[in-house]
């Protein structure tokens, strides 16, 4: 009993310290990116006293980075799903913004605020990684979105709607980004980041993206791609 007690302590210490481990590494990766931390900054800003800590814990540099990255996409999933669950069971979405919210609102609620800009930053330096790291289990509610987009967009031909899609996902990342980043700095108010106008303005303005009708001429449309490979079908967790 007594040797049972002190295993599942010592388990908890453990996995204590992997946890602090991974919330400075996002922190740092957030600021400077992954090439720009190494484990021993890491193992030092998260109070570990042994620089090998990173490689105790998690094995490898790449396997912490792993291991943040499926924990935001992964919450994200989770929520994203159970939001359009309640909404399917009500026969919906029936709206694009219906849409939008739920690719939108469980980003602005996750645990932690350097997520964002840490992997905004890694999908464009290290998009391989990523796509490699995230299991497509894990990232089904972003494609269930779609599914309902498609279906609310009928007015454009599938290949505007793949492009839009693609627009999307880099106008969520960007914008996000830009306001986590800003939100992070404690040291003063931010006056446009900070005000939910401005955030209600954000989805307004991303609804009219996906809705806006076009009059691309016919053999502009010919030319465009049917599908936009990884972009669409393997987006980031954000966006």
């Amino acid at each position: 009993m007594v040797r049972l007690q002190l295993a599942r302590a010592d388990e908890a210490i453990r996995s204590a310290a992997a946890e602090q481990i991974k919330k400075v590494a996002l922190r740092l990766f957030a600021e400077r990116g992954v090439d720009g931390v190494t484990v021993r900054e890491i193992a030092a800003a998260a109070g570990q006293k042994n620089h090998g800590a990173v490689g105790y814990y998690f094995g490898s540099k790449e396997a912490l980075v792993r291991a943040i990255v499926m924990d935001g996409a992964m919450a994200l999933d989770r929520e994203r799903n159970a939001a359009l669950d309640a909404l399917e069971v009500q026969g919906g979405p029936r709206t694009i913004r219906q849409v939008v919210d739920i690719l939108i609102e469980p980003v602005l609620h996750l645990p932690d605020e350097h997520y964002v800009q840490f992997i905004v930053i890694f999908a464009m330096t290290h998009r391989d990684m990523m796509l490699d790291a995230i299991d497509p289990a894990w990232n089904s509610a972003y494609g269930r979105c779609l599914d309902h987009l498609r279906r609310l967009m009928p007015h454009l031909p599938a290949a505007l709607q793949n492009q839009r899609f693609v627009f999307m996902g880099a106008y969520i990342s960007a914008v996000l980004s830009a306001r986590q980043r800003a939100l992070a700095d404690h040291s003063r108010d931010h006056p446009m980041w900070g005000n939910d106008a401005s955030l209600e303005h954000f989805v307004q303005s991303l609804v009219a993206l996906l809705d806006a009708p076009t009059d691309l001429p016919p053999a502009l449309l010919a030319g465009l791609p049917k599908r936009e490979g990884v972009m669409l079908e393997h987006p980031g967790p954000v966006g």
